[in-house]
């Protein structure tokens, strides 16, 4: 192409633009004028649905830009057509045909034997994968904007083919349609029923079933090990958990999960309960239970979180067993939180409040915040917090369906095929029923969760936040460190993570488990699933040090035993709930972790 006629798409692409910029802007306020009046409307999903818009408009543009780019991958294209095509004519004669594209390893849409057994539905299938593979390669090709970054166009790009997949609709799915001519059409009256169940199930947002909700209930087979509640507020509850061993070690245990979900993901069955096994081991554990909020909590910060949650939990252990000193474990955000603690009593001289610390797949320096990331920019936040202060709260289904798009074939449109068009139920699945068991988040925590942590990333700059009026700095903390990362993490990457044991400046410890964000964490030593990596030299690329780390089998669990026992102090007799200065209020699980979102959004 020539430079005139370059100049001159591009002229013609930059008055587009100012028509289009102008035409949206336009709308984009006559809607909020109209949203503003609304009572129902939710401003998130309207401010995401427009991001979605200006993300396709502006990849459009881009390749008007590089048309160089389009006609390579339509020439590759039609010589894939070509091989489709073909290949369908040789079957069609009895031939044999080797596939010219078949799905990524993984990929379980298409799994039925008559996508490959019958002409029509392979010819569909390898179509509409080499329409995918053209889409997604273009969008791979697209460099960051001022408004847009590369991985906005790769996954808004990814929802859009995986929308489109024929798996996802009647008439192109063998398996769907044999159970249609089979049940005469029940199977799609039954999906029709599943649906209003889930509207129902879900007031003001809908979120396609996961699980048989009714083969659960917390406290009887999920979230079952022996405690008692000992402390509670606004925030939270405190779980100490009744001693199984002769002894335990001096030293107490804390578990911060995150405030995102339930604490039980630690807890679902004996078996795999990290909380059962660290009693077993002898410590003496307590649990924080975060409250799932409505309305009512709205003005709860950060920092409440912080004075409520992990200082306050702190103080009522001390009350508990005597100790002043506890070692402490942070899960994702509850991760993030102690590490704010940490920094927090190290400028108010109180370190020694914590003996050691350990980071379970936690974010403390936000510049790559994972998948989550292509949801964080000006507009979206600006969208979010007028929802939020709208509702007071932020609704823990919509970030979980968030979290769910960043696994979208696996997480949700599997579900949506199962449940609606083939008209079954879910299978009962313990980790799937905690998945769906969502929290809320308080306006005012995750407003300054949202602009101080993931956009401004300021939690990792010298005195870039100040916690209860004291300006804090990572780099104070002293305390000895274990970080717990997973090798194929997509809400808190292993390599993110791994920039935060350079933000301490006492002892360190790095470990990388095999699987993701829960799997990962979740791997008892009975299990041996997934191995894990260490390497005592932290050096600064986290590819390097993965580069010289030693592969493990099994369990990373009496790894963390190990090290955790140059902190836990001497054997003491063991410590029963309510034999000291905090009486016992409940049974664990307790009354907060029991809350699900329909008992609270009226709130």
């Amino acid at each position: 192409m020539g430079i005139l006629e370059k100049n001159v798409i591009t002229e013609g692409v930059r008055k587009a633009r100012a028509v289009s910029d102008l035409v949206t802007d336009q709308y984009r306020q006559g809607l909020e004028e109209w949203i503003a009046k609304q009572r129902n409307v939710n401003d998130a999903q309207v401010t995401s649905f427009f991001d979605m818009l200006d993300t396709y408009r502006e990849m459009a543009e881009q390749l008007a830009l590089h048309p160089g780019r389009v006609v390579k991958k339509e020439v590759e294209f039609v010589k894939g057509y070509a091989g489709i095509l073909g290949g369908a004519v040789k079957r069609i004669l009895g031939k044999k045909a080797e596939p010219v594209i078949t799905p990524e390893p993984g990929d379980k849409r298409f799994a039925d034997p008559e996508w490959e057994d019958s002409i029509v539905f392979d010819y569909i299938k390898q179509l509409y994968l080499l329409y995918s593979k053209t889409l997604l390669d273009l969008a791979e090709s697209m460099d960051s904007t001022s408004r847009h970054s590369h991985d906005q166009f790769v996954f808004f790009t990814r929802q859009l083919v995986n929308a489109l997949s024929p798996t996802n609709f009647p008439a192109t799915n063998p398996e769907v349609l044999r159970k249609t001519v089979a049940t005469r059409g029940k199977n799609l009256v039954e999906g029709l029923k599943n649906l209003v169940e889930d509207y129902k199930r879900n007031p003001q947002l809908l979120n396609v079933s996961m699980t048989d909700f009714t083969a659960f209930e917390v406290g009887r087979n999920v979230a079952t090990t022996p405690g008692k509640v000992v402390y509670q507020n606004d925030l939270m509850q405190l779980i100490q958990y009744t001693p199984t061993t002769e002894k335990v070690y001096k030293t107490p245990l804390l578990v911060i999960p995150p405030w995102i979900n339930k604490y039980y993901i630690l807890d679902l069955k004996p078996k795999n309960s990290l909380i059962k096994w660290l009693v077993d081991q002898g410590h003496t554990v307590f649990v924080v239970s975060w409250v799932n909020p409505g309305s009512r909590l709205r003005d709860k910060s950060f920092e409440n979180y912080l004075s409520e949650g992990s200082l306050a939990a702190l103080d009522a252990i001390e009350k508990a067993t005597g100790e002043k000193s506890a070692n402490v474990i942070g899960y994702c955000v509850g991760g993030t939180l102690l590490a704010s603690t940490m920094a927090y009593l190290a400028s108010q001289g109180q370190s020694d409040r914590i003996k050691a610390a350990t980071y379970l797949t936690t974010l403390i320096d936000f510049s790559d915040p994972g998948g989550i990331g292509v949801f964080i920019n000006e507009n979206s936040i600006r969208g979010i917090e007028k929802q939020l202060d709208k509702a007071g709260y932020y609704d823990g289904r919509s970030m979980a369906f968030s979290f769910n798009m960043l696994r979208e074939n696996d997480l949700y449109w599997s579900f949506f095929v199962n449940n609606y068009l083939k008209g079954e139920k879910p299978a009962a699945f313990d980790l799937l029923y905690w998945n769906s068991d969502s929290t809320n988040l308080p306006a005012a925590m995750h407003k300054y969760y949202l602009r101080n942590m993931y956009l401004e990333n300021n939690l990792v700059k010298p005195n870039g936040i100040t916690l209860l009026g004291q300006p804090i700095d990572l780099r104070k903390i002293e305390t000895p460190v274990y970080f717990l990362s997973t090798i194929q993490d997509h809400i808190a990457k292993w390599k993110a993570t791994y920039k935060g044991v350079h933000l301490h400046s006492g002892p360190k410890q790095f470990v990388l488990s095999g699987s993701g964000h829960i799997a990962g964490v979740v791997n008892p030593p009975t299990q041996q699933k997934y191995g894990y990596w260490t390497n005592e030299e932290l050096v600064e690329d986290a590819d390097q040090w993965l580069l010289k780390a030693k592969k493990h089998e099994g369990s990373w669990w009496p790894h963390w035993q190990n090290w955790i026992l140059q902190y836990a102090g001497e054997e003491v007799a063991p410590r029963v709930p309510g034999d000291r200065e905090l009486p016992v209020i409940e049974d664990a699980p307790g009354t907060y972790v029991r809350q699900r979102i329909s008992d609270v959004i009226n709130d």
